[in-house]
């Protein structure tokens, strides 16, 4: 068990607060090449909401990646929705996800609601699965 992590069950179904955040991973040993970008983002593509079949990063739902010093992580991230049934859980599958990246250090997960995700965030290859226009 990671003792960073942020305990979310309370919040499964209900609106989770701007800026919570979900930890995973640990710090790398010293002289570590840190993960490229790529690399981050092919890790994002695993996971999916349980809803959509089209994973989180071609839905639009990350915000930002930023790679720090030492290969930690912080990434931005939205859902479709702020009272998603998968609110609670989706940033620990995030962060546990690349955290799991060869040269990934300290992952920090944030949700923010701002500006409010739409489907104009969405790839093309993502509009095209869901037959969006």
């Amino acid at each position: 068990m990671n003792p960073y992590a942020v305990d979310l069950e309370p919040f499964f179904g209900k609106q989770v607060e701007e800026g919570t955040t979900a930890y995973a991973g640990a710090p790398l040993p010293e002289g570590t090449a840190p993960a490229p970008e790529e690399a981050i983002v092919e890790a994002l593509r695993t996971v999916h909401d349980p809803e959509i079949p089209v994973n989180i990063y071609d839905l639009g739902l990350i915000y930002a990646i930023n790679r720090q010093e030492g290969g930690n992580v912080h990434i931005l991230m939205t859902l479709t929705a702020p009272a998603c049934p998968v609110a609670g859980e989706m940033p620990v599958q995030v962060a546990q996800a690349v955290a799991g990246v060869e040269g990934v250090g300290e992952v920090a997960v944030e949700l923010t609601w701002e500006p409010p995700w739409t489907t104009d965030r969405m790839s093309e290859d993502a509009k095209m699965a869901l037959d969006i226009g």
